[in-house]
């Protein structure tokens, strides 16, 4: 995986670039090819998608396919730290177009787990969207 790999090499990388890196990769590949963030999750990741609970990447990648083609534009990230130092909470928001239609207010919170050094996959997606704002 692209991110990994990444990583593996840049194994002194700041949260904030982990982040950064992570978020790009992410959203492109949501945006373009779903399949090609499956191995961004474990079978013990967790996603909570309008509070619905799907687990492991089949089921978390099913999941992001019965939503159609999608586009997101983000407007800002947040990072910390998180538990030793082997984990990062990254915090997203934007605006999402869900087949065509008019972009709808989205946030988003990852849990990012080391599982190597300089490696990391999502233990934990909560997304929402945003109405009425």
């Amino acid at each position: 995986d692209q991110l990994r790999d990444t990583n593996r090499y840049q194994a002194t990388m700041s949260a904030e670039d982990v982040a950064k890196a992570f978020t790009q990769h992410f959203y492109a590949g949501k945006d373009s090819n779903v399949d090609s963030i499956a191995g961004l999750y474990q079978p013990n990741s967790m996603l909570t998608f309008e509070g619905v609970q799907h687990q492991g990447p089949a089921d978390i990648i099913a999941k992001y396919k019965s939503s159609g083609p999608v586009k997101h534009t983000i407007k800002t990230m947040d990072v910390q730290p998180s538990t030793d130092g082997s984990a990062i909470i990254i915090f997203v928001t934007g605006s999402i177009q869900i087949s065509g239609d008019n972009p709808l207010h989205f946030c988003e919170m990852f849990q990012l787990v080391s599982n190597a050094p300089g490696s990391y996959y999502v233990h934990n997606d909560v997304f929402r969207l945003n109405y009425g704002l």
